[in-house]
């Protein structure tokens, strides 16, 4: 099982771009549109929205693809 994470958490993640960081500003838990697709996200398995430090972008992601920093 992934790691759980919580809003303010500070985590990194790898992207078409290198590695990024950001804070998550949101926890999922159930499904959710997202940029016009339905994301699917369970409590045992949530998705978590994350800003990015340097760009500002939001993206969403699954635990298993995240580092805590």
């Amino acid at each position: 099982m992934a790691e759980k994470f919580k809003v303010g958490d500070h985590v990194s993640w790898n992207s078409e771009a290198g590695r990024v960081c950001g804070h998550i500003i949101a926890v999922h838990t159930s499904d959710f549109d997202y940029k016009g697709h339905t994301h699917r996200a369970t409590p045992d398995d949530p998705q978590y929205e994350i800003r990015s430090d340097k760009t500002e972008h939001v993206a969403a992601h699954r635990g298993a693809v995240l580092r805590r920093l």
